[in-house]
């Protein structure tokens, strides 16, 4: 029997990945040996911290409650010792330093990041590490990558031998200035510096999970891993001079054996994807990397047939477009719906081009692929300011759900360490429609409520107010509208109340002509959007 065009188009080791379960990669599917994870953890009760000001809060109770006998271990991108984790404190410094002198086991992992001259984190995530070690912490400034590559993992476990409020924290957010914002986002008021057109205070949207159950150790095994790579922390001496001038701490000291996983506490199967490139030395928990995140999610895609529903900072890689287009082609009634910044959050010479033709080649796939099934959205507050969309969320027909530290592009696939947890809830969400993709998988609680939660808040509506949500088809009818409106009321001068909710069509902006593309591409795929794979793959198209 001769194959579909579909599937002559889908590369070998997609079809690969369509055996065992439906929707989760098997063991074997992750591309890992060494991953040292089980391939899902099942009983877990998972919830969705919309924002800052939904997180950070919850940040701050599960920190206060460590003591003796329990561990704070705690990866990031960037942190900043005086972000305050609500509006009354603590300040996420203050907060950590508590925890270590009333005996709890506290440890970080921060990239070691660039100089704050250039736009980075390297003295904040230092003072921070500094503040730590002196209470009887430790913290790694953490530069075990390739070369222009970082550590982008932004979770936190606050362990205790097994006990019941055990509970892990991943996602996009990383506790520092101007994630503090809300719902309404108004911003936080303390602000990073950022591309001006979003304002002194920029607006910020973002998504964490709260997990509790078995999945914590998973979450626990990532950072253990990582604390315990035998690599030095930082190899070039303009590094290691400044880190021992300032106290910062060289090796890991070797951390207390894991306490078994906690009791099954829900309804939802987790599934821990990763991104680690192939480094030399070599990771021992990756020796040829891993891309289990672009893995899974060709897996799900794969079994989408109406709504995948995307809130990305980037979605910028002609590599991830391929597969979204796969999906699109392959499922006629599939529908694409992203959230995506207005702007690029720098405004340097090179980001502004890079992000065009990167936003440019991924979209051009789409939606030829996809037609007018594609729809691209941004988000702006009450006051009229852009928000900047920090999430990385991916809803498919309301069964499996995805929130993590990795973005749609190349970097975050293949290229820097990255964590996200796929979700599949065992409880079916009984509301019409009861089965939206029409599999037999029906809508999963979890995933449903996600979607729901996002758009309502970009919609402007009140918790528990679904009307016309549900259904997948007339969600997305229902955010066109609304950006439609919003946009029509901008065109014609702001005149009369502005319609309710957050939603603007996001503008097609090009990537230049051929010269501008030609010189911007070589660039933009060796230092904005880089390749972590080994050859080989790389020249499959592989992930």
């Amino acid at each position: 029997m001769s194959r579909s065009p579909a599937s002559r188009r889908e590369p070998r080791w997609a079809r690969e990945l369509r055996g065992g379960h439906p929707w989760l990669l098997s063991s074997a599917q992750r591309g890992n040996q060494h991953a040292g994870l089980p391939a899902w953890r099942e009983g877990n009760a998972v919830r969705a911290l919309v924002d800052g000001r939904s997180y950070l809060p919850v940040l701050a109770e599960a920190v206060a409650r460590a003591g003796t006998g329990d561990a704070v271990l705690f990866a990031g991108w960037r942190a900043e010792g005086e972000e305050l984790l609500d509006d009354g404190g603590p300040p996420l410094g203050a907060a950590l330093v508590r925890a270590a002198r009333r005996g709890a086991l506290v440890r970080g992992l921060l990239w070691r990041s660039h100089p704050e001259a250039i736009g980075y984190t390297l003295e904040a995530n230092r003072a921070l590490a500094r503040a730590v070690t002196a209470a009887g912490g430790r913290v790694l400034l953490d530069q075990r990558v390739r070369p222009l590559g970082a550590h982008h993992q932004k979770s936190v476990v606050v362990t205790g031998d097994g006990r019941a409020d055990e509970v892990a924290f991943l996602g996009g957010i990383d506790p520092a200035r101007s994630r503090r914002d809300g719902g309404g986002h108004p911003g936080d008021p303390q602000a990073r510096s950022f591309a001006r057109v979003y304002g002194p205070t920029p607006a910020w949207h973002d998504v964490q999970l709260q997990v509790r159950g078995p999945a914590v150790r998973d979450v626990e095994t990532v950072f253990r891993q990582r604390w315990a790579d035998p690599a030095p922390p930082t190899r070039w001496p303009w590094h290691t001079v400044p880190d021992r001038l300032h106290g910062i701490d060289r090796a890991p000291d070797p951390l207390p054996p894991p306490a078994p996983p906690p009791d099954p506490a829900g309804t939802c199967t987790v599934q821990l994807l990763r991104t680690y490139p192939r480094r030399r030395p070599r990771y021992p928990f990756a020796p040829d990397g891993e891309r289990s995140v672009a893995r899974g999610y060709a897996k799900a895609l794969a079994r989408a047939r109406r709504l995948v529903y995307v809130e990305d900072q980037y979605l910028w890689s002609r590599d991830v477009a391929r597969i979204f287009a796969a999906a699109l082609r392959r499922s006629p009634t599939l529908r694409l719906v992203a959230v995506v910044p207005r702007y690029v959050d720098r405004e340097g010479g090179f980001d502004f081009p890079a992000s065009l033709l990167g936003q440019d080649t991924a979209w051009r796939t789409v939606l030829a692929a996809g037609g007018d099934r594609v729809q691209l959205f941004d988000l702006e507050n009450e006051a009229g300011r852009p928000v900047y969309v920090h999430a990385k969320v991916c809803v498919v027909d309301d069964v499996w759900a995805a929130v993590g530290s990795a973005n749609l592009n190349r970097r975050s696939w293949t290229h820097d360490s990255e964590l996200t947890a796929a979700v599949l809830d065992e409880q079916r969400d009984g509301r019409d429609p009861v089965d939206p993709a029409g599999l037999g998988d029906g809508a999963r609680t979890f995933a449903r409520e996600l979607r729901l939660a996002l758009v309502r808040e970009h919609l402007g509506r009140a918790a528990g107010d679904d009307a016309g949500l549900l259904d997948l088809d007339e969600a997305a009818e229902a955010m066109r509208r609304a950006a439609a409106e919003l946009d029509a009321w901008h065109d014609g001068g702001r005149r009369g109340p502005r319609p309710a909710g957050q939603l603007r069509a996001h503008p097609r902006r090009t990537g230049g002509g051929s010269l501008a593309r030609a010189l911007v591409t070589p660039v933009y795929d060796l230092a904005y959007d880089p390749d972590g794979r080994p050859w080989p793959t790389r020249l499959r198209h592989e992930f």
